[in-house]
């Protein structure tokens, strides 16, 4: 029962971010927001592979959760340089 109110409260909070991250005023706060969604996810997965007796998930949790992380980075790097090429080592310290 304590797992199933953890995959509720999750889906909440999905639904949560995922309206942020439609209606987000900035461009960061709608990456912040896309970020959650899809910790949330990994969090998710792991929760239905406990409840379905399925270790296994939570190597498809790890690997979602890689994912997510490669790309929030890319979009980031895409934001500043506006491309993934350039390494940014041209820039003028601050």
């Amino acid at each position: 029962m304590m797992f199933a109110a953890a995959t509720l409260a999750l889906l909440v909070t999905i639904f949560i971010a995922l309206i942020r991250a439609f209606l987000g005023p900035s461009i960061y706060d709608r990456i912040l927001a896309v970020n959650m969604v899809g910790t949330k996810i990994v969090l998710l997965i792991a929760v239905i592979g406990f409840l379905m007796g399925r270790p296994e998930f939570m190597d498809i949790a790890l690997v979602y959760a890689l994912i997510n992380f490669v790309g929030v980075i890319a979009v980031l790097k895409v934001l500043k340089y506006g491309d993934l090429a350039r390494s940014g080592e041209d820039e003028r310290p601050l």
